[in-house]
């Protein structure tokens, strides 16, 4: 029987959780041998990855479905779901929350911008009114089958109508029974810091880091100083790959050969045995 993951309001209720963000089974696969607890499906990462571009609102519900699918049914760890707007009204969040809880998300994300949304680091954002996002949160809770799937409200409003305006829209998410809160893109540590006075001794709040993006990063344990019980690196994964890429295709195109790359890379036996070729051909035997 494939091992079941750990519930992630239970490793909530023991400590700050780390997680790294992933956009597919294999960087999902080595982050839980890394030994993380639990992870970040990036929506901005699946719109790098599966599309080349960028992330303004062009995935749609069955590539993040999929994509989340082909995850949990590889890695046994927690996985926070990027679900963007909800990919339109209450209807479609009631949609997207009963197939993601169905393909194994473990904490479902929905934030208040309008769609098509835009990553939250990029300028130009739009948000809804608020009593709007207070009934897609309402029916995403409707739409759970279980209290172990969490839903966490995501409020943009803090690069619009300024930080109090986003505090008092995360007030009311809280209200309409959010399980979690994420204020994206603030601005500075201390605007962290007002965020955590507020809300941490309530609710998880999510600090969410993005290299060269409108927060200043800060490393896990400050940030779990400050308040925070989650912790994010969503698109970092796939900023390294693409940066690897870059190294190792130009050095193919120069050399013509991968022997100057040899250090840098897994060979034939090593990729094997991450993705565990050895015991997929063993239990191949049982059925001989």
């Amino acid at each position: 029987m494939a091992k079941q993951p750990v519930p992630l309001n239970t490793l909530l209720s023991q400590g700050p959780v780390l997680a790294p963000g992933v956009f597919d089974a294999l960087s999902a696969l080595v982050a839980e041998q890394a030994g993380f607890q639990a992870l970040y499906l990036s929506g901005a990462s699946i719109a790098y990855t599966r599309l080349g571009r960028s992330d303004v609102g062009l995935t749609t519900y069955p590539e993040v479905e999929d994509t989340l699918a082909r995850i949990t049914e590889r890695v046994a760890l927690p996985l926070i779901v990027d679900a963007d707007t909800g990919f339109g009204n209450a209807l479609n969040v009631k949609r997207t929350v009963r197939g993601f809880e169905r393909a194994g998300a473990a904490m479902i994300q929905l934030e208040d911008q309008t769609f098509p949304k835009r990553c939250g680091h990029l300028d130009g954002k739009s948000v809804i009114p608020v009593d709007e996002m207070c009934g897609k949160l309402r029916a995403a809770l409707d739409a759970r089958t279980s209290t172990n799937t969490l839903i966490l409200a995501r409020t943009d409003a803090a690069a619009i109508e300024g930080l109090d305006a986003a505090l008092e829209r995360a007030e009311r998410y809280l209200e309409a029974g959010a399980d979690a809160l994420f204020i994206e893109a603030l601005r500075s540590v201390e605007q962290m810091e007002a965020a955590c006075k507020r809300f941490a001794g309530r609710v998880p709040l999510l600090a969410n880091m993005v290299e060269g993006g409108k927060t200043p990063v800060q490393n896990a344990d400050t940030l779990t100083q400050i308040g925070f019980r989650i912790v994010i690196f969503p698109g970092g994964t796939a900023r390294a790959v693409t940066h690897t890429l870059q190294g190792y295709y130009g050095s193919l195109r120069e050399h013509g050969t991968t022997a100057p790359w040899r250090d840098r890379m897994l060979d034939f036996d090593g990729i094997n045995e991450v993705i565990g070729t050895p015991g997929l051909m063993e239990e191949a035997r049982l059925y001989e």
